[in-house]
């Protein structure tokens, strides 16, 4: 198992998540279903030649994860622009940078 691999599973194990599953490419292109109900459980690791590739998981994960993101970027751009308007950038100001094409 690589480094990596063991690296990571250490920390969820210590975070109290479990290790993710993994399957090859090769086996997930044969047993497709069974790889969607895997996901259904949490999400599954797609690997070819030992190397991760991707990732399967089940609608709800995803949508909570996206949802996540989401909330994470807005919240970031809220900061960025409270703290653009304490430094005196008007949308005046920011719309004249974003036009410009020099």
């Amino acid at each position: 198992m690589h480094l990596r691999v063991r690296f990571l599973n250490a920390v969820a194990k210590v975070a109290n998540f479990a290790p993710m599953k993994r399957i090859a490419a090769r086996e997930a292109k044969n047993r497709f279903g069974t790889l969607l109900d895997a996901a259904q459980g949490g999400p599954v690791c797609v690997t070819r030649k030992g190397r991760a590739v991707g990732v399967m998981m089940s609608m709800p994960h995803y949508e909570r994860l996206r949802g996540a993101v989401w909330e994470r970027l807005t919240a970031t751009m809220d900061a960025l622009g409270e703290k653009a308007s304490a430094n005196g950038l008007t949308e005046a100001r920011l719309e004249a940078l974003l036009t410009d094409e020099s």
